[in-house]
């Protein structure tokens, strides 16, 4: 079966490796332009073009899909069964969706209908979910909406963070898809409209998401918290200046605090949420340093009677 993969970030390339390893025709390999990173903008290749190379498949980075008439006529002359698409990043025109046979394949990280869009493994977590998976689908001109082939379960640890779970949902995607085309090879898989009904929203992460709220409760706030690694993360302010939280739990001892309210018990340290419920802080960032232990912020700050965050 001949092939076009488009995709960019590290979640994409277990996917790629995995169709190369099944021996798919991957005929052309779709990312997204280098892009300057890190504090010296130097330009640098997404994960996807990287393993590419490495795989010593055909690369191209065009700026623009929509109206590419080259990268269009491409496409035609390759005449690949199946588009796949695994967080390419931009979206499918028309034409492409059209384009070959089997249509244009995704990998989506979640249980559809819940959580489509850009974010999805952040705020499952964020929602406090204890289950999450990958998706199949065909993609349509609407987010996410389109006809589901293969799901599959994955169960998020208390201690999972996005950082940690997309790895493994990289993986158990990287598992469907290539289960996915063998089956549409077979025809033994086919598309399952979804139910819209069901349907929830993971919208693509801004800086405000990332606003500690000292009304939600302590479960709240920790799973956004987790769900919002490595950004935009949890942010709050002390003493009129910025303040992280790294790490944190909820403490289920009684405690009195106020939502935002400062309390401390010999090296430990604990704030106020909604609802009664207490936060522990285990790691914490003030403003222009680096990230400090809670031992240590108390020793260092001495917060006292009635201090506040927020």
């Amino acid at each position: 079966m001949k092939l076009v993969f488009c995709g960019t970030p590290q979640f994409a390339v277990p996917s790629l490796r995995r169709l190369v390893e099944a021996r798919f025709d991957v005929a052309l390999v779709v990312t997204q332009p280098d892009r300057p990173q890190g504090r010296g903008l130097a330009f640098a290749a997404p994960p996807v073009k990287q393993t590419a190379q490495e795989l010593r498949l055909t690369v191209i980075q065009p700026e623009r899909i929509k109206t590419n008439p080259e990268f269009q006529e491409r496409l035609q002359q390759l005449q690949p069964a199946a588009i796949i698409v695994v967080g390419y990043g931009r979206l499918i025109p028309t034409w492409m969706l059209n384009l070959p046979p089997l249509g244009n394949i995704n990998v989506h990280a979640s249980l559809l209908p819940k959580y489509r869009g850009a974010a999805p493994i952040q705020w499952a977590i964020a929602q406090g979910e204890t289950i999450t998976g990958v998706t199949t689908m065909l993609l349509n001109e609407g987010l996410d909406t389109g006809d589901v082939f293969l799901q599959e379960e994955i169960g998020i640890l208390p201690e999972d963070n996005t950082i940690t779970l997309a790895p493994r949902l990289a993986d158990l995607g990287a598992d469907l898809l290539v289960k996915t085309l063998r089956g549409l090879e077979a025809g033994s898989v086919g598309p399952i409209p979804q139910d819209h009904s069901r349907a929830t929203l993971a919208p693509i992460l801004k800086k405000d998401d990332g606003q500690i709220d000292f009304n939600r409760s302590a479960i709240e706030i920790h799973n956004r918290l987790r769900g919002f690694q490595p950004w935009p993360g949890a942010s709050t302010q002390f003493r009129g200046k910025g303040f992280k939280l790294i790490a944190a739990q909820p403490y289920s001892d009684e405690l009195t605090l106020a939502p935002g309210e400062l309390g401390r018990h010999g090296d430990q340290l604990f704030v106020g949420c909604g609802k009664g419920t207490t936060l522990e802080l285990l790691r914490v960032q003030p403003e222009g340093k680096k990230a400090i232990s809670a031992r240590e912020f108390v020793s260092g700050y001495r917060p006292g009677p009635g201090e506040r965050l927020g």
